[in-house]
């Protein structure tokens, strides 16, 4: 069995950050059913963000959904607004992430549903929290992560502000979001009290920080990205990403003295003062560019590894998924829908005691499960 198994979640939530919080909560065993409109369902079924589709819906839409129940309904019709109510009375948790003020005026914010279900652990994501200038704000990715400060991490020093290449503040909100969700759910199986679970997307971009931040907030400086190179504001020398003669080498910590000396290159071998490995990293790192260039990335690495030098190729995902350290991880699986489609997606990074989470069911049609979940719960009305 798995974790969560015989816990219901009902799913109030669109787009990424709260449909993440759910999957993963599905991976570790809940029974997910996702509450969506009718007609349009939700918005990241037509959100394409590339020309992958997948039964004509959006590839993000399913990847992200996986393993849940459909259920459609209107949340702003009085009838369907009661199914709903019927649903959250049975359940264990209840997530959503809509703009602060929209549950409330529909009736299902945190007391409400205490009422109907006084164990209840409620979850819920804004984008910058409910109260402030920012409350109303579109609580999305790249929105918050440009308030946050991270667009100034990425890049060398002169590219300006460089967002990360992945939905992060969705997908670590959400994240978070599991964790508190997580955490009231054993402190009710001990004390059998429920919980309000709040996190927002803007927070979880600032925890994502907290290095950086709490040198802020010691002397007041924002970290200075190196000229070329950069990989990591806060460190020095040689740590980056370096082009060879045929591909990329990615270097972590290490003696600059100990590198001149594997790499030939007695100019670094002059640095023997760590505390100029970060003031002169930028001369440092130039003299990596110039002499990793003239030489193809396996050579190096057949210098450098032996000699337990922190480094890398950097892989494509192509070439990736046709390595082996790659294939031994076992990091994706075939799921289908319940119309046949079969499409393959990542799963589960968890293992628990010992074993891969896989669930081979793939994301649901809108309002798929209806007429089932109506007749199984005795919903008045279905």
């Amino acid at each position: 069995m798995k974790p969560l198994e015989d816990i219901l979640v009902i799913d109030l939530s669109q787009f990424l950050s709260g449909p993440s919080a759910s999957l993963r909560l599905a991976d570790l065993g809940a029974r997910v059913i996702k509450v969506e409109r009718p007609a349009t369902g939700d918005i990241c079924r037509h959100l394409y963000v590339s020309d992958c589709e997948i039964d004509g819906e959006s590839t993000i839409f399913h990847a992200i959904n996986r393993n849940k129940e459909g259920y459609v309904a209107d949340l702003k019709d009085a009838g369907d607004l009661a199914k709903v109510r019927q649903l959250i009375a049975k359940a264990d948790v209840v997530l959503h992430n809509f703009r602060p003020g929209v549950i409330d005026r529909l009736g299902l914010d945190y007391a409400s549903v205490k009422a109907i279900n006084p164990g209840i652990v409620y979850g819920e994501i804004s984008g910058y929290g409910k109260e402030g200038p920012w409350k109303s704000k579109p609580g999305q990715d790249l929105l918050a992560q440009s308030l946050s400060g991270m667009t100034w991490l990425s890049g060398n020093a002169d590219d300006g502000p460089v967002p990360v290449g992945v939905a992060i503040a969705d997908i670590w909100a959400g994240a978070l979001l599991v964790t508190g969700v997580l955490a009231c759910l054993v402190r009710r199986s001990i004390r059998g009290e429920g919980g309000l679970v709040e996190v927002n997307m803007l927070e979880a971009m600032l925890d994502y920080q907290f290095e950086p931040l709490t040198v802020h907030l010691q002397d007041g400086s924002q970290p200075e990205r190196t000229a070329t190179n950069n990989a990591h504001a806060l460190l020095g020398a040689p740590y980056g990403v370096y082009q060879t003669a045929d591909g990329y080498l990615a270097l972590a910590m290490a003696s600059i003295v100990q590198l001149g000396e594997l790499l030939d290159c007695q100019e670094l071998t002059r640095y023997t003062n760590p505390k100029g490995w970060y003031d002169q990293r930028d001369e440092i790192k130039q003299i990596l560019v110039d002499r990793l260039v003239t030489r193809p990335t396996a050579d190096w690495l057949a210098i450098l590894e032996p000699a337990d030098i922190w480094c890398a190729e950097v892989l494509n995902w192509d070439r990736l998924m046709h390595s082996e350290g790659f294939q031994v991880l076992d990091m994706t699986q075939q799921v289908t829908r319940g119309n046949g489609t079969g499409y393959q997606t990542t799963c589960c990074p968890i293992r628990i005691d010992g074993q891969r989470l896989k669930a081979s069911r793939g994301s649901c049609d809108l309002g798929e499960h209806n007429e089932a979940i109506d007749r199984e719960f005795a919903i008045a009305g279905g």
